[in-house]
């Protein structure tokens, strides 16, 4: 089934540049706070629960190397 609507491409610049964009950020920043970073920490298998994976998707993965070989 195809989508009978057609999307025009939309302008790639509506009221400023790049410059315009990065200074209305800068403006905005101040106003939004980051909460604090809060160390992560392992959780145990033994609450791990409710995964499952498909074999064909284990399969691709057990074909994988390592990360960093």
């Amino acid at each position: 089934m195809t989508n009978p609507k057609v999307h025009a491409p939309s302008p790639a610049d509506l009221e400023g540049d790049l410059a315009s964009l990065r200074g209305d950020c800068a403006r905005m920043a101040p106003h939004w706070t980051a909460p604090d970073r809060a160390a992560a920490r392992p959780v145990p298998p033994s609450l791990i629960h409710g995964v499952s994976v498909p074999p064909a998707s284990a399969r691709l993965l057990d074909a994988m190397s390592e990360y960093g070989d």
